[in-house]
C-alpha cells in the first residue's frame, strides 16, 4: 500500500532516533573533548563506504571548518589492495558504517591502529566488528535497520559527528544539536507535500543534484536515494564545480535538484538557480526560512529558521520522503532495491 514501506517507517522514526542518540551520547562527547585536548589531534582520518562515506564527507566539511583540524577521507584501496603503510601518529581515524562489517572500513581501521593513530568507531551495531576493534565508539543507537535504503542511520551517523565535532573544537554547541530533533519533526511535516509533488515526476529517468558547502553531502546522498530506490540516473555536483563543465549539460525540462540554505552558501546557489530558472531547467529548491529563495519550478521549504551549521539533517529528510514516494510511484518497493543487499562487503 502507497506510504507504508519500511523506508518510510524509517524515516518518520527520525526525531526520536535522534534524540535517544543525542541523550545517551552526549555526556560520551564532553569526556572525549578532555581527552582530544591532551592528546592535540593534527588529523583526522574518515573512512567509509556507501551512504556512511556520504556522512564521511559531511563529516569532512563540518570538522574542518568548526575545528581548524585538516580532515581526509581515506581511500580504502591504498591499504586493502595496495597494502600502504601511512605514518598517522597523532592522527585520529574515524571508521564509519551501519552494520560496522564493512570489510574494507575495517582493514583501514586496524592498520590505521598498528601505524599510531586512535580510532574511533560510528556505528549503529554495539556488536560489530567495527565496535570491537575501534579504541572508542560513538553508537548511532537507531534500532534495527530493515529498509536496504539507509535513511535513520544516516541521519543518526550526521548527528555522531556534530558531537565528534563538538568534542574536537568550539564551533559546534551542544544545545544547537539538541535542537535538531524538533527540526526534523517540521522537516517531516512536508510529507503529505511531497506525496503530491512527487506526481511530476513519476517518468523522471535523468535528474542532477547540486549543493555546496555542509549540504554537499547531501547532494550524494539523495542522488544515491534516487538511484538506489527510483532507478533514477542522478548526477551530483558541487554548485562550484557544476559551472565548470556540467551545466552545458542543461536542457528545457531537466530536474534539477538544489539544497540551498542560508548563510555562506547562499548567494552561489541563489545565482544558479536564477540561471538554471532562466534556462528552463525543472528546479526543485531544498530549503528553509531565513532566506527569500530565488524563482523555481516547485520548492520545498522547512518552515523553521536553522542555522546553517544545523541545516543538513533537517534538509535531508525532505530528500528521503521523495525518494520514497517517487519509488512508490513508479510501482517500486523502496525497501528492496535490485542487486543490493543490506550489509555489502568489499575489499
Amino acid at each position: 500500500m502507497r506510504g507504508h514501506s519500511l523506508m518510510l517507517q524509517e524515516i518518520s522514526e527520525q526525531p526520536e532516533v535522534l534524540a535517544r542518540a543525542f541523550e545517551a551520547e552526549r555526556n560520551h562527547a564532553r569526556a572525549f573533548r578532555e581527552f582530544a585536548a591532551r592528546q592535540n589531534f593534527r588529523l583526522v582520518v574518515l573512512v567509509a563506504r556507501g551512504t556512511s562515506d556520504n556522512a564521511a564527507l559531511f563529516g569532512r566539511y563540518l570538522i574542518e571548518w568548526t575545528t581548524g583540524i585538516p580532515v581526509s577521507l581515506a581511500a580504502p584501496s591504498i591499504y586493502t589492495l595496495y597494502r600502504a603503510r601511512l605514518d598517522l601518529k597523532r592522527a585520529l581515524v574515524v571508521g564509519i558504517s551501519q552494520s560496522g562489517e564493512s570489510t574494507d572500513v575495517n582493514v583501514v581501521l586496524r592498520s590505521a591502529r598498528r601505524q599510531g593513530a586512535y580510532t574511533v568507531a560510528i556505528t549503529n551495531e554495539a556488536g560489530s566488528t567495527m565496535a570491537r576493534l575501534a579504541d572508542e565508539v560513538f553508537l548511532v543507537r537507531a534500532g534495527r535497520q530493515r529498509s536496504v535504503a539507509a535513511t535513520k542511520t544516516y541521519a543518526g551517523q550526521l548527528l555522531m559527528l556534530y558531537l565528534l565535532a563538538a568534542a574536537l573544537g568550539t564551533g559546534v554547541q551542544l544545545d544547537g544539536v539538541a535542537r535538531i530533533p524538533r527540526w526534523v519533526e517540521q522537516a517531516l511535516a512536508l510529507r503529505e507535500t511531497v506525496g503530491v509533488l512527487v506526481e511530476r515526476y513519476r517518468y523522471m529517468r535523468h535528474a542532477v543534484v547540486v549543493a555546496r558547502g555542509l549540504n554537499y553531502a547531501n547532494a550524494f546522498e539523495f542522488s544515491l536515494k534516487l538511484m538506489e530506490t527510483c532507478y533514477v540516473v542522478a548526477e551530483r555536483f558541487s554548485a562550484a564545480d557544476f559551472l565548470h563543465g556540467p551545466i552545458a549539460l542543461v536542457e528545457r525540462d531537466l530536474p534539477v535538484f538544489l539544497f540551498i540554505a542560508p548563510g555562506a552558501c547562499f548567494r552561489t546557489l541563489e545565482r544558479l538557480a536564477r540561471r538554471l530558472h532562466r534556462m528552463g531547467a525543472e528546479t526543485l529548491l531544498l530549503g528553509s526560512r531565513g532566506a527569500p529563495l530565488p524563482p523555481a519550478t516547485r520548492t520545498l521549504c522547512i518552515e523553521a529558521r536553522i542555522p546553517e551549521v544545523y541545516t543538513p539533517i533537517p534538509y535531508i529528510v525532505p530528500a528521503q520522503l521523495f525518494a520514497a514516494l517517487l519509488a512508490e510511484t513508479k510501482g517500486l518497493n523502496p525497501d528492496r532495491p535490485r542487486f543490493l543487499r543490506l550489509v555489502t562487503r568489499t575489499l
